[in-house]
């Protein structure tokens, strides 16, 4: 039998994803490219295309009203936030996720064909993301300074290309 498809979770199991808390996430652009935009001098400067991402970020709040956005970095190629579910309700942190990144992916994909940015293959985002359960303030606020400080540390990132 194919193994292929018995892909390991990344999430905890019994784990209920909906309810209040806040949760530190990272995506990752598909094929580690620039997307994004760059960093020069230890400063973020988004092209189109990462301003596009931080639209659709900040919309995501307006989609979902049992949501509260918190500190954010879009990097290069990939993206840290941290999301607070305020109620509990039918949307889990994963219903968040999978929103932004069909959103950015439709609205890149436009981009592509009239604005002339970088096309992609096949896939704009990775599979899955990364998530970390926030537990307590100082975890909250260890995420939140490497988020942060995430562009003074680029060329050290495990995601410098």
């Amino acid at each position: 039998m194919n193994n292929f498809y018995n892909r390991k979770s990344l999430r905890l199991k019994h784990y209920d994803y909906s309810k209040n808390g806040l949760y530190f996430i990272t995506i990752c652009e598909h094929g580690n490219f620039k997307f994004f935009g760059d960093i020069k001098n230890n400063t973020l400067i988004l092209n189109e295309a990462g301003k596009m991402i931080d639209a659709e970020w900040l919309n995501l709040a307006q989609r979902f009203s049992n949501i509260k956005l918190h500190k954010y970095v879009i990097m290069p190629n990939h993206f840290h936030g941290i999301i607070e579910i305020t109620q509990s309700n039918k949307y889990i942190i994963g219903d968040v996720v999978g929103a932004f990144k069909s959103l950015s992916t439709n609205k890149y994909i436009k981009g592509v064909h009239n604005d002339a940015w970088i096309p992609f293959d096949k896939k704009l985002w990775q599979r899955n993301y990364y998530e970390h359960i926030i537990r307590n303030e100082e975890s909250y606020i260890k995420l939140s300074e490497y988020i942060l400080n995430n562009p003074i540390r680029w060329k050290k990132d495990k995601f410098y290309v």
